[in-house]
């Protein structure tokens, strides 16, 4: 029974707890003034969260660091001035899907998807780079002050987003890749629903690493499992010591206390366990309703210890506290192996309830009557998932198998993640009712955009893919550059539509099936840099600055970059019409309706507002005078009061 506290709130404790839930990752073990240890904050930590600069002041704690981690933690929370731009040639459906296939660098496209999907993303799944001593990592910049990052990565690309090996001969080889990892991890958190959760693939180079990462950035109170996932049952043959069968999936929930985890439908080892057929001819099998393990003695539960009394030829069993059957009948009692008394699993009141559940008979190995539950198959539910996989689906060799019935050459990408292991993670994850979204920043060839259509089509489910991939260039000398790919992005995207197509050819019965993706791809601002840094253009440049917006930046283009900016789901329907002879946009009909043509006057701004749309954008220098750009606020109070109304 819980005790009255008795005082006031304790509300430095309080505060704590409110901090904590807005930052975990600065949650610590201190010792306190009499020597104990307890938990408390990282107040260094915390600080830097609220910085711009870096932020010294170590102090001796238990936590995980390495060289470079506050540098991560400054980089993912510095902003950035790129965009995405849509790329309609290269999409499938693009004015239907609800897919999203993001090209460019993981780390910005975690930042560009901050406003929009705040919250908003059911699972993520990521197979990021191993770490092996022969892949390689990001190299991001970590020398940069926030203002100098801003400058530098919202404008200019040269570098681009670089990919560099991590040999185990790097004096960093650990911290480069923590840092990547950790920077990552930190944004992709914030995109989490509630009762989100997350599934990272990874192997032993650095799973107690990423696990401590994660205990971290989600809280270790938020940890679910770390799942073996038997991938290789052979064992890897060119292992020292011990050959390797198997690599981890660790899983995270963002809240554990919201997440409901689901599980597997039945295979075939537990299917052939329902043998028995009931009079309706409904698959059964029989468990026997007797106690056992712990606590399973008479004495340890006396009010599970009764009596059934059942009648051989009516079939009649009766629950009862009498040991002595009436004429006709058997008096069965629970009996141990070793003969003593036991108890059962259900409570009088719950075996006279659910009589009809239960049946008796006679057990020749122990010469004793006994009772059992009718277990019936179609009331079984799902297979709650266990902490080893060891499935086929999930061995590495159907990753290969998989890309190659596809029609392409296995060499063209090494070790596709077997879509089996993903399909798997999104059954833990989430039913499909819903329609959810899965965000994946290490696409790689897309195998869970694949897993995820594929498992849409057999359960008729409403779920949603976000791709991330580095357009990483394809080594000159490589069977995919010889097949026509130049990056690894272009492989991913070809994937998805191949394997859409297939899907859909097999699923003739799942009309409703979203197999496209809109294609975005990461790139500097559509805004000239006199926009975001004035202080940096000079007089000889005033004439090149005239206009805020970038040449060839196309109407389109201005408005995924106001839908990001605005938190417009970028999936939603696009329509463009011809309204007062201007090309108009309409996203999801009236959710935003934009206009970035020039010659803007009231009869068009009152043609908009007869919309009523939530929210609708112009261009700043869009309006044929002055006057009309004054009176756009005052149309819309008296035509449409409720629309947010902006310019860029």
């Amino acid at each position: 029974m819980d005790k009255l506290k008795m005082h006031s709130p304790d509300i430095t404790q309080q505060n704590i707890d409110n901090l904590l839930e807005l930052f975990p990752n600065c949650k610590t073990e201190k010792q306190d003034a009499n020597g104990e240890l307890g938990t408390g904050i990282d107040f260094d930590l915390l600080k830097q969260e609220l910085s711009k600069n870096i932020v010294e002041g170590p102090q001796e704690r238990y936590q995980l660091n390495w060289p470079g981690k506050k540098e991560a933690l400054l980089t993912a929370n510095a902003p950035i001035a790129k965009t995405l731009r849509p790329c309609r040639e290269e999409s499938m459906d693009f004015d239907s899907t609800e897919n999203l296939f993001i090209e460019g660098d993981n780390l910005d496209a975690l930042k560009l998807l901050q406003e929009t999907y705040l919250g908003k993303v059911k699972m993520i799944y990521i197979d990021p780079p191993y770490n092996t001593g022969k892949d390689f990592i990001y190299a991001d910049d970590f020398a940069e002050s926030a203002d100098e990052y801003m400058q530098e990565s919202g404008q200019k690309d040269e570098g681009g987003n670089r990919l560099i090996a991590n040999t185990d001969s790097n004096g960093r080889f650990h911290s480069d890749w923590l840092s990547m990892m950790y920077s990552r991890l930190k944004l992709a958190r914030n995109l989490l629903k509630d009762d989100g959760v997350v599934f990272i693939s990874i192997d032993n180079n650095e799973v107690t690493n990423i696990a401590k990462v994660c205990d971290e950035i989600f809280g270790s109170d938020n940890f679910i499992s770390s799942i073996a996932n038997i991938n290789n049952p052979k064992g890897r043959s060119d292992d020292k010591y011990v050959a390797t069968a198997h690599e981890y999936v660790l899983m995270y929930a963002r809240n554990l206390e919201l997440f409901n985890a689901l599980g597997f439908e039945p295979g075939p080892e537990i299917l052939k366990r329902y043998n028995k057929l009931d009079s309706t001819g409904d698959k059964y099998r029989e468990i026997d309703l007797r106690k056992t393990g712990d606590t399973d003695l008479r004495e340890d539960r006396p009010n599970l210890f009764y009596y059934f009394h059942y009648n051989e030829d009516t079939k009649e069993l009766i629950p009862t506290r009498d040991e002595i059957a009436p004429s006709g009948f058997k008096s069965i009692k629970p009996l141990r192996k070793d003969g003593r008394e036991g108890n059962w699993r259900w409570g009088l009141d719950t075996s006279s309830k659910n009589i009809h559940k239960l049946g008796a008979k006679y057990m020749p190995n122990r010469e004793i009557w006994g009772v059992y539950e009718k277990d019936m198959l179609k009331d079984r539910g799902l297979v709650k998932a266990t902490s080893a996989w060891t499935f086929k689906d999930v061995n590495s060799e159907r990753g290969s198998e998989e890309f190659i019935n596809l029609g392409f050459d296995k060499r063209l990408f090494p070790k596709p993640k077997p879509i089996g292991t993903i399909k798997r993670t999104l059954q833990v994850a989430l039913s499909g009712e819903q329609p959810e979204i899965i965000l994946d920043f290490f696409a790689g060839s897309s195998s869970t955009a694949h897993a995820v259509m594929k498992i849409n089509a057999e359960d008729n489910g409403n779920r949603k893919f976000i791709m991330v991939q580095l357009p990483e260039e394809c080594d000159k000398n490589s069977e995919a550059f010889k097949a026509g790919y130049s990056t690894i992005a272009e492989i991913s995207k070809e994937r998805i539509r191949r394997a859409g197509t297939k899907i859909k050819d097999e699923n003739p019965e799942a009309t409703g099936l979203d197999t496209g993706f809109r294609v975005l791809k990461i790139d500097s601002s559509n805004m000239n840099e006199v926009h975001y840094i004035p202080d940096a253009v000079s007089k000889g440049d005033l004439l090149d600055q005239i206009e805020h917006i970038k040449k060839y930046r196309t109407a389109e283009d201005l408005l995924f970059q106001v839908m990001l900016d605005w938190g417009v789901d970028l999936s939603l329907p696009i329509r463009k019409e011809t309204i007062e002879d201007q090309e108009v946009y309409l996203v999801n009909d009236d959710d935003l309706v934009a206009c970035f043509d020039k010659g803007i006057d009231e009869a068009l701004i009152k043609a908009l507002a007869s919309k009523k749309p939530l929210r609708v954008v112009f261009r700043d220098d869009g309006f044929v005078s002055d006057s009309v750009k004054i009176n756009v606020e005052q149309i819309f109070k008296q035509l449409a009061p409720a629309t947010d109304v902006k310019a860029i």
